[in-house]
């Protein structure tokens, strides 16, 4: 079977964790390829992604490098064999990698945590709201490109509305005020948030004005939890994109980083409070 020409973020994950097996058994690739009957060629391709191997391979691998972490083996094994398209696959003809690179990290999430600066998390904006998001973007998208991605927007916030995967979102009270679309739209957006907040699986946590030192990146960030912390995922919002971390230190750093929002952000109810208070002055100022 030929090399893939665009292995996806889990299959390239794959790699990277066999890279690091391999690491940490003080192997080279050449060493590591002698050891279970591969080629370097192959151990290049097999650690970028671009080639898949059998779990029995895994097994093998994990072996030859002393790995006798069984949750992780058995969490790279369900990437292995995990089989059929995700949806957002349909949607590839029509919007960037990073799009759907968001979307992979989520669905495959056992739990994902947020921070927002400058505008309501994705996962819980309205459909107006995300409209008005997108279309600030300069220059100007054409109306159908809004659209698309407003509607993939919207069909990625079923992860969470279902109460398949539980969301933490941590929201500076700076992004409850930052109008997208007008005051119509944002008010409608505060309402959605706290009927949102009060749902099972979702707890909306405000870090107010008031809060001495702001904890964390100015960028909006997202922590999607794997099965084991070995394929925890760093989502980190940038202007042209998205970046993706998975290096022992960035997740520790990160991990810290959230431990830290959570000490100094609001409770639920006062959080609640606080964005109806926020509604109330947007409708009164500009009824």
């Amino acid at each position: 079977m030929p090399p893939r020409a665009n292995p996806t973020l889990r299959q390239r994950r794959l790699g990277t964790e066999l890279r690091r097996m391999r690491e940490r058994a003080g192997f080279g690739g050449s060493e590591l390829g002698r050891n279970v009957g591969m080629n370097p060629a192959q151990v290049t391709q097999m650690e970028s992604g671009r080639i898949g191997i059998s779990v029995d391979r895994l097994h093998t691998i994990a072996a030859a490098c002393n790995c006798d972490n069984r949750p992780l083996i058995d969490a790279l094994a369900g990437i292995i064999t995990e089989r059929g398209k995700g949806w957002w696959e349909g949607y590839r003809e029509v919007l960037t990698t990073d799009f759907l690179e968001v979307a992979e990290i989520e669905s495959f999430a056992t739990a994902l945590s947020t921070c927002t600066t400058n505008y309501v998390p994705g996962l819980l904006q309205t459909g107006a709201y995300a409209s008005a998001v997108f279309t600030r973007v300069y220059p100007p998208l054409p109306r159908k490109d809004i659209d698309v991605r407003t509607a993939f927007r919207v069909q990625r916030q079923q992860l969470v509305r279902s109460g398949k995967t539980p969301l933490r979102a941590f929201i500076h009270e700076a992004a409850l005020r930052m109008q997208f679309g007008g005051s119509k739209v944002l008010a409608d957006q505060l309402d959605a948030l706290v009927e949102d907040s009060e749902q099972a699986g979702i707890s909306v946590r405000v870090i107010p004005f008031a809060v001495d030192t702001f904890p964390g990146a100015s960028e909006n960030l997202t922590f999607a939890e794997g099965p084991v912390p070995e394929l925890d995922t760093v989502q980190l919002d940038v202007a042209h994109g998205v970046l993706f971390f998975d290096a022992p230190a960035d997740l520790a750093k990160h991990r810290a980083v959230f431990a830290r929002m959570d000490s100094m952000a609001l409770s639920e109810d006062a959080s609640r409070d606080l964005i109806w208070s926020v509604k109330k002055e947007v409708e009164d100022r500009y009824a």
